[in-house]
């Protein structure tokens, strides 16, 4: 059995990573929060920059964590998880230098796993520099037991790697984002895979560099889409553009437009979702409403759900999947849900063409 073996983001699930929030600090306020932070929580979380997260917010976080891993273990998955973070000390480059990192919360972010290779992917944002430090014991045990472990250029994210003076263009006008060119960056959740199609979002965090360098990377072997979003806030594909089996697709509406997705799903049936429900707890939140969709699947057939999500989990139903409801979105404080914390390192299914 392949110690790293991925394709897809339903075969069945053998062997995951799963983030922590212990020792995690609220954002230290760079460049990118600004951009992709929901407006309503901005002046919320500017206050707390550079704090530790709340006892009761960690707590509440990791009561949803536990049960989220109940399931994997129900499943029959392995569960792994990184070393603890130390985010709350400041680090430096010859360049810039900030107060203090975020957390371990979200490997998807980090780490891109195609077939038996993870890639350390070039992050845009200062504050997530060395986020991959508490994943290294992992890699490296994987890297011993036989997978293949690259890392991307390591960006310098010198000031020219973001437009001075950026903001979102107003309705109407050419999208055009935060980064720029200055050097390949690119997160890994703006990617998702489909066997030998990968499909890949220009982003506030990913540029045409990064999504250049990752097709050169993975060769002929491997197509790499874009996709174009039409959100403002764009920042991860996790909650726009989820495959959910072969041949079915499912789209927010809001950040994607069904009719501009890459020709190669026209074959496939497009799957719309209900608006989400906003709770409270996701308003306080780093994301947009639409975390409702960062779902995760066990399988082609069984699909973890945010409980408080009721409209969704029907129409998983309605669509012919078996949804796992979860008690998951206080974990929005940390900037994810299911997809965001987890990596999955080992799923049962070979290297297929689905277009």
């Amino acid at each position: 059995m392949p110690v790293v073996s991925s394709h897809n983001e339903w075969d069945p699930l053998e062997e995951v990573v799963v983030g922590r929030v212990d020792g995690a600090m609220t954002s230290s306020w760079e460049l990118i929060d600004r951009i992709s932070v929901p407006p309503a929580a901005q002046e919320r979380l500017s206050a707390s920059a550079g704090t530790p997260m709340p006892q009761d917010v960690v707590e509440e976080a990791q009561r949803g964590l536990e049960e989220f891993i109940g399931i994997l273990h129900d499943a029959h998955v392995t569960v792994r998880r990184p070393d603890p973070p130390a985010s709350s000390r400041p680090f430096a480059t010859p360049a810039w230098s900030v107060a203090n990192g975020m957390s371990a919360a979200n490997p998807r972010d980090l780490l891109l796993v195609v077939g038996d290779e993870i890639i350390e992917v070039p992050m845009a944002d200062r504050n997530r520099y060395f986020e991959t430090w508490a994943y290294r014991g992992l890699l490296t045990e994987y890297f011993e037991r036989g997978a293949r472990w690259t890392a991307a250029p390591k960006p310098r994210l010198l000031d020219a790697q973001y437009r001075p003076g950026y903001e979102i263009p107003p309705p109407g006008e050419e999208m055009t984002y935060l980064v720029t060119e200055a050097e390949p960056v690119f997160d890994a959740a703006d990617v998702m895979r489909c066997g030998r199609d990968l499909f890949m979002e220009r982003s506030h965090v990913t540029n045409a560099l990064g999504l250049e360098w990752l097709r050169r990377h993975l060769g002929p072997e491997y197509r790499v889409h874009e996709v174009v979003s039409r959100y403002p806030r764009a920042m991860h594909i996790d909650t726009s553009l989820l495959p959910l089996a072969p041949g079915k697709v499912l789209v927010n509406p809001e950040f994607i437009d069904p009719d501009g997705l890459p020709s190669v799903f026209r074959s496939w049936d497009v799957l719309i979702p209900p608006d989400p429900v906003v709770t409270p707890v996701m308003q306080r939140g780093l994301m947009s409403a639409w975390s409702s969709l960062n779902v995760f699947m066990l399988d082609p057939e069984h699909v973890v759900v945010e409980r408080s999500q009721t409209p969704l989990l029907k129409a998983f139903e309605q669509w012919g999947f078996e949804p796992v409801p979860c008690s998951f979105e206080h974990y929005t404080a940390f900037g994810g849900a299911f997809h965001c914390a987890t990596l999955d390192i080992r799923r049962t299914g070979a290297l297929e063409t689905y277009f």
